[in-house]
């Protein structure tokens, strides 16, 4: 938008453009009363976004100039489509009262008639720093990443702003990709001179993004001299961390949000996964988008926001101590084990507000009398929790650690509760919140105001006698403040000049009056209902005072009740399907006995279906497993479930099987599947080939890769030659433990040269004429392919079925005298030969030349009624 000349504009227009120019890409809310309005250009995007009405406001340069508007009590729902279109959003509140605008105007030797109130933008709205409840899905971290790139070293720097949670890490440049997917940000935020991706990225002035900047920035933010107490921090991560808390401050206009101690993560603590891996997979969104269909809603079983959010972090970065694993695993049998208990922890559970978030936004700022309320509410009942687990006989370690993180808030609830009403409002502009007997002298301005209302009332039915107007009212509004009010038709009565009353204003069908008793009652009213405000919200100041010094205890105790919620939730998921409890050791071995894929076994059963469950034992002198069989076949599903097992075992989740003994996996690969990249220019079959060279390049011995149709995506010879090679690479450069299906025959041959490669198929019959698929793993090689078998089940015509098998009959014969695949398919002549051979008529074809040939004239009762039997019996069943 080309902004006009200011000086020829209206003082508010004028205003409106300097702000906008502020706001730099972001829309501007311009606040004009009960309105935020906005102009040109950002009006025309966001009603097309929003689907409101476009309209104009005066002109600029002989042109209607584009305006819309949202009302302020509901533009959090406008805000939330906004930023899910991708927007950012600057907010432009009046920051002084008429009055003040007027005072201003005069010291500055403005008319009064032409102040304008003053307005700033008091704060930016982006995707990655939403503290509002509203604009938050209650089940996902919305995290705000930023990048700084030192000499090859990327440091990250990770903040979900909604419950103040950092992270500091680093990686080298060719991994940061993997570490956004595990991520998942909202919003990246990279230097002007970031040279990598990605592309929606937010840059900011290379300063920022300066490591002792970075350091200073932390201190300041923790109000502390030296970070030695948070732990080691590199270079690159100080970079990272300067970068997003510059950003942040920008963002809140100088005011920083709810910022914990950061951690720092060591690339080695978590079981990597590269994107391909984690979108393969469908671990918390599936392929169509959402959680439906994907692991974690095929498991979440948590009564929490912050529970499901933490198990989402949970099944993001498995983990590689064994040691937390089983503490993890110890607390999930804990509360399996204890089914009532369980029961009645996960009501109680259900009955906390989000503490984490409602913290965040009181720290932030932006918090209501109902967030003190939740804060209160859910510290006591983590207060209950703790005296009730305390009792419980065999705790496991990691519940004894968390419970000291549910006590000690016993002086700020009490507090909370004496200050507070029973319930709250969102709202603290109205008043009303802070409970009767905490103030006295609250207490005296509330009766004084009660009292002047009551007087009122009581002025309302003496005016009423006095003049004899049964209709008179005494009213309200925002503009006259308290006023008389009567019908048009009684309104000479109070005209005369000694009736008491002085004339306001005149409406179309009432008159509205003053009296010198009721100016008098309305300023008592004004003044004690004022004073009582600017108490109460000096009481609210002093307990959001209270709560932002014990941030970090309040931090703590939602992180535990998180994870009490994670580990009950699992257990409860363990308990609907029978599901084991898996044994995690050092060594290679992967074995999984009755292993099932969670979130298929899920849908089955929902239809009333069973899941066939398959075992699958890897070890150090069998750790590359050849699978072959139809597709369909149940080939991609077993792949997948195992991984998925071994994801969840590390996740510290009990798994769908009936035992498990998991080696542990340092880096999880999966290369099932792939589709065109058609934005970045690749291909199908490019994808596939980047795909399995990140694998062939990262796997270690101590990884797990499940691999499936490896060059399928080009020519026969080239795509069994890569098939092939890859195999080899696997079983014998990188001897990690693999799944590897295929529907290449020729490959069951590597069993003759690589000793740790065994040979697997999954099971299928043919039974008069059609395919059945048993899902069943079995030894050995596929007798067969059933590629046509699948074929016509998925509703290829017969004709084309028949001429394929045509085709395949004779390329096998010719194979079996030339003795391989190669020499079939390079005998030129015989395609010819098939191509000059038609194709075979279908059974309908057949009928219609019948009728043609048919000469009815001719025909007898008898025979037609043959003919028709005949006919009958030639057409397909």
């Amino acid at each position: 938008m080309s902004a006009p000349a200011i000086s020829k504009l209206t003082p508010m227009m004028a205003q409106y453009l300097a702000l906008r120019e502020e706001a730099g890409d972001a829309m501007l809310f311009y606040r004009m009363g009960d309105f935020f309005e906005l102009f040109f250009e950002d009006a025309r995007q966001a009603a097309q976004i929003l689907d409101i009405a476009l309209t104009t406001r005066g002109e600029h340069e002989g042109l209607p100039i584009p305006m819309c508007g949202v009302p302020v009590h509901s533009s959090e729902g406008y805000l939330a489509r906004l930023i899910k279109a991708g927007c950012r959003v600057a907010i432009a509140e009046q920051v002084e009262t008429p009055g003040e605008a007027k005072a201003r105007a005069k010291r500055e030797g403005t008319p009064s008639s032409k102040a304008l109130v003053g307005r700033a933008i008091v704060r930016l709205v982006t995707a990655g720093t939403l503290t509002e409840e509203a604009l938050l899905e209650p089940r996902r971290a919305n995290v705000l990443v930023a990048l700084a790139d030192l000499r090859g070293t990327i440091g990250i720097a990770s903040c979900d702003v909604s419950t103040g949670a950092m992270v500091l890490e680093e990686c080298a440049a060719d991994q940061f990709g993997a570490a956004l997917a595990r991520l998942s940000p909202s919003e990246v935020v990279v230097s002007e001179d970031w040279a990598h991706g990605p592309d929606d990225a937010i840059f900011r002035p290379r300063t920022t993004f300066a490591s002792d900047a970075g350091a200073d920035r932390l201190m300041a933010a923790h109000g502390v001299a030296t970070l030695d107490a948070f732990g080691d921090f590199s270079r690159a991560m100080l970079a990272a961390a300067g970068g997003l808390i510059a950003y942040l401050g920008h963002v809140g206009r100088g005011r920083l949000p709810l910022l914990l101690p950061p951690v720092s993560r060591a690339g080695a603590a978590g079981m990597a996964m590269d994107a391909a891996t984690r979108a393969s997979l469908e671990i918390l969104e599936s392929t169509t988008g959402g959680r439906a269909g994907s692991l974690i809603g095929a498991i979440d079983r948590c009564v929490t926001g912050a529970g499901s959010r933490l198990l989402a972090e949970d099944l993001s970065a498995p983990l590689l101590d064994a040691a937390r694993i089983e503490a993890r695993l110890g607390l999930v049998q804990f509360w399996r084990d204890r089914p009532i208990e369980r029961a009645q922890l996960r009501e109680a559970l259900r009955s906390i507000a989000d503490l984490g978030r409602a913290l965040g936004r009181v720290v932030a700022g932006r918090g209501s009398p109902r967030d003190l309320g939740q804060l209160r509410d859910g510290l006591g009942e983590a207060m209950r929790l703790h005296h009730w687990l305390r009792a419980a006989q065999d705790r496991p370690p990691l519940l004894d650690s968390v419970l000291a993180d549910l006590t000690g808030h016993g002086a700020l609830t009490d507090g909370l509760t004496r200050a507070l009403v029973a319930s709250p409002p969102t709202e603290r502009s109205g008043g009303g919140y802070i409970a009767d007997g905490y103030d006295a002298a609250l207490d005296e301005l509330r009766a004084a105001s009660g009292d002047a209302r009551r007087a009122i009332a009581a002025m309302e039915a003496r005016y009423r006698d006095e003049t004899g107007i049964a209709t008179l009212k005494i009213r309200h509004n925002g503009v006259l403040g308290y006023f008389i009010e009567v019908a048009a038709r009684h309104a000479d009565r109070l005209m005369a000049p000694d009736s008491g009353f002085t004339h306001r204003q005149t409406m179309k069908d009432a008159v509205r009056f003053n009296s010198v008793k009721l100016h008098a009652e309305a300023a008592r009213i004004a003044e004690a209902g004022g004073h009582a405000l600017a108490t109460e919200e000096a009481h609210f100041e002093k307990l959001v005072a209270e709560v932002v010094a014990a941030r970090e205890a309040i931090a703590a105790t939602a992180a535990a009740l998180a994870r009490i919620d994670v580990a009950a939730g699992n257990a409860e998921r363990a308990s609907e399907a029978d599901w084991c409890r898996p044994q995690i050791s050092e060594d290679a071995a992967l074995t999984i006995t009755g292993g099932r894929h969670p979130v298929v076994e899920a849908a089955l059963a929902k239809a009333g279906e069973r899941f066939v469950a398959n075992d699958c034992h890897l070890l150090r002198e069998d750790r590359l497993w050849l699978i072959g069989g139809p597709n369909m076949g149940g080939k991609s599903t077993f792949l997948r479930q195992n991984a998925l097992i071994v994801l969840l075992a590390q996740a510290g989740c009990f798994v769908p099987a009936s035992a498990a003994q998991i080696g542990l996996v340092d880096r999880l690969f999966s290369r099932v599947g792939a589709a065109d990249n058609l934005a970045r220019g690749r291909s199908t079959f490019m994808v596939e080939m980047v795909e399995t060279a990140a694998i062939l390049a990262q796997a270690t011995p101590r990884s797990f890769v499940i691999l499936d149709e490896v060059g399928r995506g080009t020519s026969t010879y080239d795509g069994l030659a890569l098939a092939w090679a890859v195999a080899e690479a696997v079983h014998s450069q990188i001897e990690c433990r693999c799944l590897f299906a295929t529907h290449y025959h020729e490959l069951a041959r590597l069993a003759e040269t690589c000793e740790a490669l065994s040979l697997h198929h999954v099971r299928a019959r043919e039974w008069k004429g059609d395919l059945v698929l048993l899902h069943e793993l079995a030894d050995g090689p596929a007798d067969r392919s059933y590629g046509l078998a699948v074929a016509r089940l998925a509703g290829v015509p017969e004709p084309v079925v028949a001429r394929a098998r045509a085709v395949l009959e004779k390329l096998e014969a010719t194979r079996t005298a030339t003795g391989g695949i190669a020499a079939g398919l390079g005998d030129l002549p015989l395609f010819a030969a098939l191509a000059a051979e038609p194709v075979p008529a279908s059974a309908e074809q057949k009928l219609a030349d019948a009728l043609r040939a048919a000469d009815i004239d001719a025909l007898t009762p008898r025979e037609a009624l043959d003919l028709l039997y005949e006919w009958k019996r030639a057409l397909p069943h």
